[in-house]
């Protein structure tokens, strides 16, 4: 049997292909990855080579396609049940948190789009805006207080809901906005993380490749 094929756009981008391939990653799952660059002339036609859908990500696990981000971790959660916590309670919650960064914080998606490399990069601040970073980090220090003693994660240990709100994460450092010191160790424990550190690598690496493709 072959390894399921990730389908992502550029990795200092596409928030929503982040967060499959992390938890892929964390969850031991071999696969290999196509990267279709996004706002080229081709990008919607490369990626209908993959999918229906016509987004990314995408997974192809032996001839079907698994699309939607949360769709494809929960695939790997069913391979891999410790991407979810143990805990019914914690399971739960766990699954609320990640079905509300799924669908939404719409101001900070609209303001703060992920772009990794565009570090010291600021923009005006609104209510609606503010309101959403609040939800945010008012999540983050919920998960830290109760499971803080178990690990570093939201939940004590990885899960799904880490790879959720792994790009937010880098929305807020990208954009300088000030964070509690709570919601700064989080943030520090997602970069600190090998796997992270190795997309935002190739994040930072994707500069030359599209400099290249426009004059070649």
């Amino acid at each position: 049997m072959s390894n399921p094929t990730l389908v992502i756009g550029n990795k200092n981008y596409s928030s929503w292909s982040l967060r499959p391939w992390l938890a892929l990653r964390k969850a031991g799952i071999a696969f290999d990855e196509v990267k279709v660059l996004l706002d080229k002339p081709d990008t919607k036609k490369r990626i209908l080579e993959h999918t229906p859908a016509g987004k990314v990500p995408a997974l192809v696990v032996d001839g079907q396609t698994v699309w939607d981000s949360l769709s494809i971790c929960e695939w790997a959660a069913e391979r891999r049940p410790d991407l979810w916590p143990k805990d019914p309670a914690d399971r739960a919650h766990a699954r609320s948190i990640s079905a509300e960064m799924h669908s939404g914080f719409p101001a900070l998606r609209a303001a703060l789009p992920m772009n990794i490399r565009a570090t010291g990069r600021h923009v005006p601040s609104t209510p609606e805006l503010e309101a959403d970073i609040a939800r945010v980090l008012d999540i983050w220090n919920g998960c830290r207080a109760a499971h803080g003693n178990h690990g570093p994660w939201l939940f004590g240990h990885f899960s799904i809901a880490d790879a959720m709100f792994a790009p937010v994460a880098t929305r807020l450092r990208t954009y300088g906005i000030a964070v509690d010191d709570t919601a700064q160790a989080y943030i520090d424990t997602l970069f600190a993380d090998l796997d992270f550190k190795e997309w935002l690598a190739e994040a930072d690496g994707e500069e030359d490749m599209l400099r290249i493709e426009e004059v070649g």
